[in-house]
């Protein structure tokens, strides 16, 4: 099953069931633009035998970052360089599509309160109401990026609406307590997804992958559970959406991330397996996929229709085509004395950007050092990103 091609109701073809899943890999340059680590890493995914290649956290406008580290497809700049980012990450016949973001109350600061769809005051963690009118421009700013998206080569976008970002909180109860068109029941939470999904159809036209990332739990009391995001997989299902990629979990103090997870094996396989029965959409889950019997055996039971691989290909970007001789071998996964808050992610994001520094990470460095080398990081780009934006240079 790994090798066989998946067509799209759009009409594309990816090549192979693999797929690299969207990682903040901060390794943008501070102002939104690419940089030539940023290419070179992508160069060796495209390299290395995925048919699909997710940017995670690609944002549709330079006020609601995840990360200063994140691309900013609108306003558009650096063309060029986004070009040559296109150009290497879809090598190989690699589809290369762009997450499109945006962080609502986990935006990092630039320049007044984070937005949320209600106030929220919680650990550290402070937001105000969005206004109607600015819930009303979201739909035309996705669709925007996803032109940019398409004019600077991505072959597809992917509407980010899972792990605790603003269109995960439009859904979620815990969070949205609005009384308005936009909140209370189910459907009116998910209204906006819904309305953000037809204006990008709308932008891109009918043969461009447009793809929805949602949550089969968000990890958090009082929070989406697994009923209620199987409904939320029924509406989608309704609409001209590519393929829908299921993840879980938030980035809110009190949630564990999904790829921090203590289960064994693939996380979402089994919600995946009850949403077939819901939609005829083509599938796709990351998380927990650590061996190739794993990936087979979750595309062969027809659960779903794609594997992502993360962390995997953090390890080896060459993994897929290792995988697709069948006889490959599995990655090796580190072992780490000790695991602070943030760590184990710190040290694969610092795995990454040594990758597309020189194309190894034989050294990757311990969880302390790598801790310490993103929080440098992300001081810098902190200041780049706020001057740059702030005076809108």
């Amino acid at each position: 099953m790994l090798d066989r091609p998946l067509h799209l109701p759009c009409g594309a073809v990816l090549k192979n069931r693999i797929a690299k899943a969207a990682m903040s890999d901060d390794l943008g340059d501070g102002r939104g633009g690419p940089t030539d680590a940023q290419r070179r890493l992508y160069g060796l995914w495209a390299d290395g035998g995925a048919a699909l290649s997710l940017v995670g956290e690609v944002q549709i406008g330079p006020w609601a970052p995840e990360n200063y580290g994140n691309l900013i497809l609108e306003p558009l700049q650096n063309e060029e360089n986004f070009r040559a980012l296109s150009a290497a990450a879809t090598a190989n016949d690699t589809h290369f599509w762009a997450q499109l973001g945006h962080a609502g109350a986990l935006a990092v600061p630039v320049s007044g309160p984070a937005k949320a769809p209600s106030a929220l005051d919680v650990s550290g963690i402070h937001a105000v109401e969005m206004t109607a009118e600015e819930i009303e421009a979201l739909p035309a700013a996705y669709a925007q990026a996803a032109v940019n998206a398409r004019t600077v080569g991505f072959t597809g976008v992917e509407v980010h609406a899972a792990h605790g970002f603003l269109l995960n909180q439009f859904l979620s109860p815990l969070f949205n307590r609005r009384t308005d068109r936009w909140g209370g029941s189910p459907e009116r939470r998910a209204r906006l997804l819904i309305d953000i999904i037809a204006a990008v159809r709308a932008s891109v036209g009918p043969d461009f992958p447009v793809a929805v990332k949602i949550n089969a739990t968000d990890q958090l009391a009082g929070g989406m559970e697994a009923p209620e995001a199987l409904d939320l997989v029924a509406m989608i299902d309704r609409t001209e959406i590519d393929l829908i990629d299921i993840s879980g979990g938030a980035y809110f103090p009190g949630a564990a991330p999904a790829s921090d997870g203590t289960r064994s094996g693939p996380y979402f396989v089994d919600f995946a397996r009850s949403a077939r029965a819901r939609t005829g959409k083509p599938l796709m889950t990351a998380g927990g996929f650590k061996r190739r019997a794993e990936a087979e055996r979750a595309l062969s039971s027809g659960a779903v229709d794609m594997v992502g691989l993360a962390r995997p290909l953090a390890l080896n970007p060459a993994l897929p085509e290792i995988w697709l001789k069948k006889s490959g071998e599995d990655p090796v996964f580190p072992r780490f004395s000790s695991t602070p808050p943030g760590g184990v992610t710190a040290w694969y994001t610092e795995r990454l950007r040594r990758l597309g520094s020189d194309g190894t990470a034989d050294d990757a460095g311990t969880i302390e050092e790598a801790l310490v080398q993103v929080e440098h990081r992300k001081a810098a780009n902190a200041i780049l990103w706020q001057e740059h934006f702030r005076t809108g240079s």
